[in-house]
Protein backbone atom coordinates (compact mmCIF):
# COMPACT_ATOMS: atom_id res chain seq x y z
CA UNK A 1 0.00 0.00 0.00
CA UNK A 2 1.52 3.29 -1.11
CA UNK A 3 1.91 6.10 1.39
CA UNK A 4 0.58 9.51 0.38
CA UNK A 5 2.10 13.00 0.45
CA UNK A 6 -0.16 16.05 0.37
CA UNK A 7 1.44 19.13 -1.16
CA UNK A 8 0.15 22.64 -1.78
CA UNK A 9 0.52 23.34 -5.49
CA UNK A 10 0.19 27.14 -5.44
CA UNK A 11 1.35 29.74 -2.90
CA UNK A 12 -0.17 27.94 0.07
CA UNK A 13 -3.62 28.40 1.62
CA UNK A 14 -5.12 25.90 -0.84
CA UNK A 15 -7.18 24.08 1.76
CA UNK A 16 -4.70 21.33 2.65
CA UNK A 17 -5.95 21.07 6.23
CA UNK A 18 -9.36 19.74 5.31
CA UNK A 19 -7.97 17.29 2.75
CA UNK A 20 -5.29 16.01 5.12
CA UNK A 21 -7.95 15.56 7.77
CA UNK A 22 -10.22 13.78 5.28
CA UNK A 23 -7.39 11.49 4.16
CA UNK A 24 -6.27 10.82 7.71
CA UNK A 25 -9.39 8.69 8.12
CA UNK A 26 -7.66 6.30 5.72
CA UNK A 27 -4.20 6.66 7.32
CA UNK A 28 -2.71 5.53 10.61
CA UNK A 29 0.17 8.01 10.89
CA UNK A 30 0.23 11.69 9.87
CA UNK A 31 3.66 13.33 9.51
CA UNK A 32 4.43 17.03 9.21
CA UNK A 33 7.80 17.29 7.44
CA UNK A 34 8.77 20.95 6.86
CA UNK A 35 8.05 24.56 7.75
CA UNK A 36 7.23 26.14 11.08
CA UNK A 37 4.28 27.81 12.76
CA UNK A 38 4.01 30.37 9.98
CA UNK A 39 1.72 28.10 7.98
CA UNK A 40 -1.68 27.25 9.45
CA UNK A 41 -4.43 24.78 8.68
CA UNK A 42 -8.09 25.28 9.51
CA UNK A 43 -10.24 22.20 10.05
CA UNK A 44 -14.03 22.33 10.28
CA UNK A 45 -15.45 19.14 11.81
CA UNK A 46 -19.14 18.94 12.60
CA UNK A 47 -19.25 22.72 12.72
CA UNK A 48 -16.35 22.95 15.17
CA UNK A 49 -13.30 24.92 13.98
CA UNK A 50 -9.76 23.82 14.82
CA UNK A 51 -6.82 26.07 13.91
CA UNK A 52 -3.48 24.30 13.67
CA UNK A 53 0.00 25.69 13.11
CA UNK A 54 2.62 23.10 14.08
CA UNK A 55 0.55 20.08 14.98
CA UNK A 56 -0.29 17.65 12.15
CA UNK A 57 -3.95 17.60 11.14
CA UNK A 58 -4.25 14.00 12.32
CA UNK A 59 -4.07 15.15 15.93
CA UNK A 60 -7.82 15.84 15.99
CA UNK A 61 -8.63 12.23 15.08
CA UNK A 62 -8.60 9.65 17.90
CA UNK A 63 -6.41 6.63 17.31
CA UNK A 64 -3.97 8.30 14.94
CA UNK A 65 -0.28 8.84 15.53
CA UNK A 66 0.89 12.36 14.68
CA UNK A 67 4.54 13.14 14.06
CA UNK A 68 6.54 16.35 13.67
CA UNK A 69 9.54 15.47 11.53
CA UNK A 70 13.11 16.68 11.60
CA UNK A 71 12.47 18.99 8.65
CA UNK A 72 10.22 21.21 10.79
CA UNK A 73 11.60 24.08 12.86
CA UNK A 74 9.75 24.07 16.18
CA UNK A 75 8.92 27.04 18.38
CA UNK A 76 8.47 25.22 21.72
CA UNK A 77 6.49 28.04 23.31
CA UNK A 78 4.11 28.30 20.34
CA UNK A 79 3.73 24.53 20.29
CA UNK A 80 2.94 24.38 24.02
CA UNK A 81 0.31 27.10 23.59
CA UNK A 82 -1.20 25.28 20.60
CA UNK A 83 -1.44 22.03 22.52
CA UNK A 84 -3.10 23.78 25.47
CA UNK A 85 -5.60 25.47 23.16
CA UNK A 86 -6.56 22.22 21.44
CA UNK A 87 -6.83 20.38 24.73
CA UNK A 88 -9.29 23.09 25.73
CA UNK A 89 -11.33 22.05 22.69
CA UNK A 90 -11.37 18.45 23.87
CA UNK A 91 -8.47 17.12 21.76
CA UNK A 92 -6.37 14.48 23.53
CA UNK A 93 -2.62 15.11 23.16
CA UNK A 94 -0.02 12.92 24.82
CA UNK A 95 3.24 11.12 23.98
CA UNK A 96 1.02 8.22 22.93
CA UNK A 97 -0.34 10.08 19.91
CA UNK A 98 2.30 12.76 19.25
CA UNK A 99 6.01 12.30 18.52
CA UNK A 100 8.42 15.15 17.79
CA UNK A 101 11.71 14.35 16.08
CA UNK A 102 14.43 14.75 18.68
CA UNK A 103 16.72 16.20 16.00
CA UNK A 104 14.28 18.97 15.04
CA UNK A 105 15.78 22.45 15.36
CA UNK A 106 14.15 25.03 17.63
CA UNK A 107 12.88 28.51 16.91
CA UNK A 108 13.96 30.79 19.75
CA UNK A 109 12.68 34.27 20.71
CA UNK A 110 15.80 35.81 19.18
CA UNK A 111 14.83 34.37 15.79
CA UNK A 112 11.50 36.17 15.73
CA UNK A 113 13.16 39.40 16.84
CA UNK A 114 15.77 39.16 14.08
CA UNK A 115 13.09 38.32 11.51
CA UNK A 116 11.12 41.44 12.46
CA UNK A 117 14.20 43.69 12.56
CA UNK A 118 15.21 42.67 9.05
CA UNK A 119 11.73 42.92 7.60
CA UNK A 120 11.04 46.31 9.13
CA UNK A 121 14.36 47.66 7.91
CA UNK A 122 13.81 46.41 4.35
CA UNK A 123 11.16 49.01 3.48
CA UNK A 124 9.93 48.46 -0.09
CA UNK A 125 12.28 45.48 -0.40
CA UNK A 126 10.55 43.42 2.29
CA UNK A 127 9.87 39.76 1.59
CA UNK A 128 6.56 39.57 3.41
CA UNK A 129 7.53 37.13 6.16
CA UNK A 130 5.30 36.41 9.14
CA UNK A 131 8.13 37.62 11.43
CA UNK A 132 7.92 34.40 13.42
CA UNK A 133 11.57 33.50 13.11
CA UNK A 134 11.33 30.66 10.62
CA UNK A 135 13.98 31.98 8.23
CA UNK A 136 16.60 32.80 10.90
CA UNK A 137 15.99 29.39 12.51
CA UNK A 138 16.70 27.60 9.24
CA UNK A 139 19.80 29.76 8.80
CA UNK A 140 21.12 28.52 12.14
CA UNK A 141 20.28 24.94 11.16
CA UNK A 142 22.29 25.19 7.96
CA UNK A 143 25.01 27.10 9.84
CA UNK A 144 25.30 24.14 12.27
CA UNK A 145 24.75 26.25 15.35
CA UNK A 146 21.07 25.57 16.05
CA UNK A 147 19.65 24.41 19.34
CA UNK A 148 17.84 21.13 18.71
CA UNK A 149 15.08 19.56 20.75
CA UNK A 150 17.39 16.81 22.00
CA UNK A 151 19.75 19.46 23.43
CA UNK A 152 17.16 20.33 26.07
CA UNK A 153 17.68 16.89 27.57
CA UNK A 154 21.32 17.66 28.37
CA UNK A 155 21.40 20.72 30.65
CA UNK A 156 25.14 20.31 31.37
CA UNK A 157 26.04 21.13 27.75
CA UNK A 158 23.11 23.39 26.85
CA UNK A 159 24.85 26.55 28.11
CA UNK A 160 27.86 25.94 25.85
CA UNK A 161 25.61 25.48 22.82
CA UNK A 162 23.69 28.65 23.62
CA UNK A 163 26.96 30.55 24.02
CA UNK A 164 28.10 29.39 20.58
CA UNK A 165 24.80 30.44 19.04
CA UNK A 166 24.94 33.87 20.66
CA UNK A 167 28.43 34.52 19.37
CA UNK A 168 26.78 34.75 15.99
CA UNK A 169 23.52 36.45 16.94
CA UNK A 170 24.91 39.07 19.29
CA UNK A 171 27.35 40.18 16.61
CA UNK A 172 24.39 40.77 14.31
CA UNK A 173 22.46 42.59 17.01
CA UNK A 174 25.39 44.88 17.75
CA UNK A 175 25.56 45.74 14.07
CA UNK A 176 21.87 46.62 14.12
CA UNK A 177 22.26 48.74 17.22
CA UNK A 178 20.24 46.31 19.36
CA UNK A 179 20.99 45.08 22.87
CA UNK A 180 22.68 41.71 23.17
CA UNK A 181 20.88 38.55 24.29
CA UNK A 182 21.82 37.40 27.78
CA UNK A 183 22.96 33.78 27.63
CA UNK A 184 21.85 32.88 31.15
CA UNK A 185 18.39 34.29 30.51
CA UNK A 186 17.99 32.26 27.31
CA UNK A 187 19.18 29.07 29.00
CA UNK A 188 16.68 29.66 31.80
CA UNK A 189 13.83 30.09 29.27
CA UNK A 190 14.80 26.84 27.57
CA UNK A 191 14.99 24.94 30.85
CA UNK A 192 11.56 26.25 31.79
CA UNK A 193 9.88 25.12 28.56
CA UNK A 194 11.76 21.81 28.31
CA UNK A 195 9.43 19.74 30.57
CA UNK A 196 6.44 20.67 28.39
CA UNK A 197 8.06 19.49 25.16
CA UNK A 198 10.68 16.85 25.94
CA UNK A 199 8.18 14.07 26.80
CA UNK A 200 7.18 14.08 23.12
CA UNK A 201 10.75 13.83 21.77
CA UNK A 202 11.88 10.62 20.15
CA UNK A 203 13.64 9.04 17.16
CA UNK A 204 10.87 9.91 14.75
CA UNK A 205 12.61 8.24 11.80
CA UNK A 206 12.85 4.93 13.67
CA UNK A 207 9.26 5.05 14.89
CA UNK A 208 8.09 5.85 11.37
CA UNK A 209 9.99 2.88 9.94
CA UNK A 210 8.49 0.60 12.59
CA UNK A 211 5.00 1.84 11.77
CA UNK A 212 5.50 1.16 8.06
CA UNK A 213 6.96 -2.28 8.72
CA UNK A 214 3.83 -3.03 10.75
CA UNK A 215 1.73 -2.23 7.69
CA UNK A 216 0.50 1.16 8.86
CA UNK A 217 -0.53 3.74 6.28
CA UNK A 218 1.35 7.04 6.40
CA UNK A 219 0.18 10.48 5.32
CA UNK A 220 2.89 13.11 4.78
CA UNK A 221 1.54 16.60 5.37
CA UNK A 222 3.20 19.54 3.64
CA UNK A 223 2.88 23.17 4.69
CA UNK A 224 2.66 26.25 2.45
CA UNK A 225 2.94 25.61 -1.30
CA UNK A 226 5.38 24.68 -4.06
CA UNK A 227 5.61 28.29 -5.28
CA UNK A 228 7.10 29.16 -1.88
CA UNK A 229 9.83 26.51 -2.16
CA UNK A 230 13.24 28.02 -1.43
CA UNK A 231 14.66 26.51 -4.64
CA UNK A 232 11.70 26.31 -7.00
CA UNK A 233 9.44 29.13 -5.84
CA UNK A 234 9.24 32.81 -6.74
CA UNK A 235 12.60 33.58 -5.13
CA UNK A 236 13.35 35.60 -3.01
CA UNK A 237 9.67 35.87 -2.06
CA UNK A 238 9.63 32.34 -0.70
CA UNK A 239 9.81 30.44 2.55
CA UNK A 240 13.07 29.05 3.96
CA UNK A 241 12.45 25.34 3.41
CA UNK A 242 11.76 22.99 0.52
CA UNK A 243 8.02 22.56 0.09
CA UNK A 244 8.10 20.10 -2.82
CA UNK A 245 7.08 16.47 -2.35
CA UNK A 246 10.69 15.30 -2.32
CA UNK A 247 11.11 16.94 1.07
CA UNK A 248 8.65 14.46 2.60
CA UNK A 249 11.45 11.89 2.65
CA UNK A 250 14.30 14.09 3.91
CA UNK A 251 12.11 15.93 6.39
CA UNK A 252 10.83 12.79 8.10
CA UNK A 253 13.71 10.33 7.81
CA UNK A 254 12.29 7.95 5.24
CA UNK A 255 13.40 6.82 1.78
CA UNK A 256 11.85 8.53 -1.27
CA UNK A 257 10.27 5.28 -2.45
CA UNK A 258 7.97 5.42 0.59
CA UNK A 259 5.92 8.15 -1.07
CA UNK A 260 3.83 6.25 -3.56
CA UNK A 261 1.18 8.86 -4.35
CA UNK A 262 1.52 12.65 -4.37
CA UNK A 263 -1.71 14.62 -4.07
CA UNK A 264 -1.44 18.27 -5.06
CA UNK A 265 -3.94 20.63 -3.46
CA UNK A 266 -5.11 23.29 -5.91
CA UNK A 267 -7.55 26.11 -5.29
CA UNK A 268 -10.10 26.76 -8.08
CA UNK A 269 -8.70 30.29 -8.32
CA UNK A 270 -5.39 31.72 -7.10
CA UNK A 271 -4.34 33.50 -3.90
CA UNK A 272 -1.11 34.73 -2.41
CA UNK A 273 -0.13 36.23 0.95
CA UNK A 274 2.64 38.78 1.25
CA UNK A 275 4.94 40.23 -1.35
CA UNK A 276 6.13 38.85 -4.66
CA UNK A 277 4.97 38.26 -8.23
CA UNK A 278 1.40 37.16 -8.93
CA UNK A 279 0.64 37.18 -12.69
CA UNK A 280 -3.15 36.68 -12.43
CA UNK A 281 -3.76 38.95 -9.46
CA UNK A 282 -6.92 41.06 -9.76
CA UNK A 283 -6.93 44.19 -7.64
CA UNK A 284 -10.42 45.22 -8.77
CA UNK A 285 -13.95 43.91 -8.15
CA UNK A 286 -13.14 40.31 -9.14
CA UNK A 287 -10.30 40.01 -6.66
CA UNK A 288 -12.38 41.61 -3.95
CA UNK A 289 -15.28 39.26 -4.63
CA UNK A 290 -13.05 36.19 -4.53
CA UNK A 291 -11.49 37.35 -1.28
CA UNK A 292 -14.83 38.04 0.41
CA UNK A 293 -16.52 34.85 -0.76
CA UNK A 294 -13.47 32.71 -0.04
CA UNK A 295 -12.82 34.36 3.33
CA UNK A 296 -9.24 34.83 2.27
CA UNK A 297 -7.45 35.69 5.47
CA UNK A 298 -4.47 33.81 6.97
CA UNK A 299 -5.33 31.13 9.54
CA UNK A 300 -2.65 32.21 12.00
CA UNK A 301 -1.69 35.69 10.86
CA UNK A 302 -5.06 37.12 9.81
CA UNK A 303 -3.33 38.70 6.82
CA UNK A 304 -5.52 39.45 3.80
CA UNK A 305 -4.73 37.30 0.78
CA UNK A 306 -4.30 38.69 -2.71
CA UNK A 307 -6.71 37.02 -5.16
CA UNK A 308 -6.95 36.36 -8.88
CA UNK A 309 -7.97 33.93 -11.60
CA UNK A 310 -6.79 30.33 -11.86
CA UNK A 311 -3.30 30.05 -13.37
CA UNK A 312 -3.13 26.75 -15.24
CA UNK A 313 0.36 27.41 -16.63
CA UNK A 314 1.76 27.92 -13.15
CA UNK A 315 -0.03 24.92 -11.64
CA UNK A 316 1.15 22.65 -14.45
CA UNK A 317 4.69 23.76 -13.65
CA UNK A 318 4.38 23.07 -9.93
CA UNK A 319 2.80 19.65 -10.47
CA UNK A 320 5.78 18.58 -12.55
CA UNK A 321 8.18 19.86 -9.89
CA UNK A 322 6.60 17.59 -7.28
CA UNK A 323 5.67 14.58 -9.40
CA UNK A 324 2.00 15.00 -8.55
CA UNK A 325 -0.21 12.05 -9.48
CA UNK A 326 -3.57 13.75 -8.98
CA UNK A 327 -5.00 16.97 -7.58
CA UNK A 328 -7.67 17.91 -5.10
CA UNK A 329 -9.50 20.98 -6.41
CA UNK A 330 -10.75 23.13 -3.54
CA UNK A 331 -13.13 26.06 -3.07
CA UNK A 332 -15.02 25.46 -6.29
CA UNK A 333 -18.09 26.96 -4.60
CA UNK A 334 -16.38 30.38 -4.39
CA UNK A 335 -16.79 30.66 -8.17
CA UNK A 336 -20.58 30.24 -8.01
CA UNK A 337 -22.40 33.13 -9.68
CA UNK A 338 -19.70 34.43 -12.02
CA UNK A 339 -20.95 35.02 -15.58
CA UNK A 340 -17.50 34.46 -17.06
CA UNK A 341 -14.38 32.83 -15.65
CA UNK A 342 -10.85 33.38 -16.86
CA UNK A 343 -8.05 30.82 -16.82
CA UNK A 344 -4.43 31.70 -17.50
CA UNK A 345 -2.95 29.35 -20.12
CA UNK A 346 0.47 30.97 -20.59
CA UNK A 347 2.40 34.23 -20.51
CA UNK A 348 3.91 36.83 -22.75
CA UNK A 349 7.45 37.85 -21.82
CA UNK A 350 9.28 40.47 -23.88
CA UNK A 351 6.97 39.82 -26.81
CA UNK A 352 7.41 36.04 -26.68
CA UNK A 353 4.89 33.48 -25.51
CA UNK A 354 6.05 31.04 -22.83
CA UNK A 355 4.23 28.24 -21.00
CA UNK A 356 6.04 28.53 -17.66
CA UNK A 357 6.98 31.24 -15.17
CA UNK A 358 10.65 32.21 -15.66
CA UNK A 359 12.98 32.02 -12.67
CA UNK A 360 14.25 35.59 -12.90
CA UNK A 361 12.60 38.06 -10.51
CA UNK A 362 12.53 40.81 -13.14
CA UNK A 363 10.86 38.54 -15.70
CA UNK A 364 8.33 37.34 -13.15
CA UNK A 365 7.30 40.92 -12.42
CA UNK A 366 6.74 41.77 -16.07
CA UNK A 367 4.98 38.70 -17.46
CA UNK A 368 1.57 39.29 -19.01
CA UNK A 369 -0.94 36.46 -18.52
CA UNK A 370 -2.73 35.01 -21.55
CA UNK A 371 -6.31 34.12 -20.66
CA UNK A 372 -8.93 31.73 -21.92
CA UNK A 373 -12.54 32.65 -21.13
CA UNK A 374 -14.98 30.07 -19.84
CA UNK A 375 -18.70 30.23 -19.17
CA UNK A 376 -19.56 30.55 -15.49
CA UNK A 377 -22.54 29.08 -13.66
CA UNK A 378 -25.35 30.38 -11.50
CA UNK A 379 -26.30 27.20 -9.71
CA UNK A 380 -24.72 26.25 -6.40
CA UNK A 381 -21.80 23.87 -5.99
CA UNK A 382 -21.60 24.37 -2.22
CA UNK A 383 -21.77 21.07 -0.35
CA UNK A 384 -21.87 18.93 -3.51
CA UNK A 385 -20.79 15.33 -3.01
CA UNK A 386 -21.24 13.92 -6.52
CA UNK A 387 -20.87 15.04 -10.13
CA UNK A 388 -24.65 15.00 -10.46
CA UNK A 389 -24.84 17.80 -7.89
CA UNK A 390 -22.73 20.17 -10.02
CA UNK A 391 -23.98 22.54 -12.72
CA UNK A 392 -22.88 21.44 -16.19
CA UNK A 393 -20.67 24.51 -16.56
CA UNK A 394 -18.86 23.66 -13.32
CA UNK A 395 -18.13 20.16 -14.60
CA UNK A 396 -16.75 21.68 -17.83
CA UNK A 397 -14.54 24.00 -15.77
CA UNK A 398 -13.07 21.10 -13.79
CA UNK A 399 -12.52 19.00 -16.91
CA UNK A 400 -10.85 21.90 -18.72
CA UNK A 401 -8.48 22.41 -15.79
CA UNK A 402 -7.53 18.72 -16.00
CA UNK A 403 -6.64 19.20 -19.67
CA UNK A 404 -4.63 22.36 -19.11
CA UNK A 405 -2.56 21.03 -16.20
CA UNK A 406 -2.19 17.54 -17.71
CA UNK A 407 -3.09 15.93 -14.38
CA UNK A 408 -6.31 14.20 -13.29
CA UNK A 409 -8.58 15.59 -10.58
CA UNK A 410 -8.80 13.01 -7.81
CA UNK A 411 -11.10 14.97 -5.49
CA UNK A 412 -13.17 18.13 -5.51
CA UNK A 413 -13.82 19.98 -2.26
CA UNK A 414 -17.02 22.03 -2.20
CA UNK A 415 -17.04 23.50 1.32
CA UNK A 416 -14.87 23.59 4.45
CA UNK A 417 -16.87 20.70 5.96
CA UNK A 418 -15.02 17.40 6.13
CA UNK A 419 -17.52 15.30 4.16
CA UNK A 420 -18.28 17.76 1.35
CA UNK A 421 -16.01 16.03 -1.15
CA UNK A 422 -16.55 14.58 -4.61
CA UNK A 423 -14.26 11.56 -4.87
CA UNK A 424 -12.97 10.30 -8.20
CA UNK A 425 -9.94 8.41 -6.95
CA UNK A 426 -8.94 7.51 -3.41
CA UNK A 427 -5.15 8.10 -3.16
CA UNK A 428 -4.90 5.16 -0.75
CA UNK A 429 -6.73 2.70 -2.94
CA UNK A 430 -4.70 0.18 -4.95
CA UNK A 431 -5.02 0.40 -8.69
Amino acid sequence: MADVAVIGAQWGDEGKGKLVDWLSARADVVVRFQGGHNAGHTLVIDGKVYKLALLPSGIVRPGKLSMIGNGVVVDPWALADEMDRLRGQGVAISPENLVIAENACLILPLHGELDALRENAAGDGKIGTTKRGIGPAYEDKVGRRAIRLVDLAYPDTLADKVARLLTHHNAIRRGLGETEIDADDLVAQLQEIAPKILPFAGPAWKILHEQREAGKRVLFEGAQGILLDVDHGTYPFVTSSNTVAGQAAAGSGIGPSAVGYVLGIVKAYTTRVGEGPFPTEDTGPVGQRLGERGREFGTNTGRKRRCGWFDAALVKQTLKLSGVHGIALTKLDVLDGFDTLKVCIGYEVDGKRVDYLPAGMDAQRTVTPIYEDMEGWHGSTAGARSWADLPAEAVKYVRRIEELIDTPVALVSTSPEREDVILMRDPYKDE
